[in-house]
């Protein structure tokens, strides 16, 4: 038959939960604010993404139409428009209210696209939180580059 012994042996002792527990609270607690801010990058990355692609767009418009295509980037509004050479708006993007943007290079806002694939140029500062992007339009290539700062 069964000793008293043998029964509280099978089982865990309160002390050995209540570690266990705060163990498991700790790391949970520590895995959290990393978890936070690793979405709040992927957030920025992604709007970062969708601004370069816009200019992307702009140029191979301005290269297929073989018409001068410009990107009017309105901070305040957080928008950016696709202008065609015939003044038709070709596309509007609307971006995160987290997301702040600003001309580093020169005080312009517009970009303007070339049919031969050049531009006049660009450089802009996008921040979400506390992560920074700096995407830049080369004016011989017209090639977009966006870099985390």
């Amino acid at each position: 038959m069964g000793s008293r012994e043998e029964v509280g042996a099978r089982g865990f002792t309160l002390l050995e939960l209540l570690v266990t527990l705060s163990v498991i609270a700790l790391a949970v607690g520590l895995a959290l604010p990393a978890i936070g801010r690793s979405t709040e990058t992927v957030r920025a990355r992604a709007e970062v993404a969708g601004f370069s692609a816009v200019l992307r767009h702009a140029r191979e418009l301005a290269i297929t139409r073989r018409l001068p295509h410009r990107v009017v980037v309105e901070p305040d509004a957080r928008r950016v428009t696709v202008v065609g050479g015939d003044d038709e708006v070709r596309r509007t993007r609307v971006l995160s209210e987290r997301l702040t943007i600003e001309a580093v290079a020169a005080p312009s806002l517009t970009v303007r696209f070339e049919p031969e694939g050049s531009s006049s140029g660009g450089e802009f500062r996008l921040t979400s939180g506390t992560t920074a992007y700096r995407v830049t339009v080369d004016a011989v290539t017209g090639r977009v580059r966006a870099t985390r700062e």
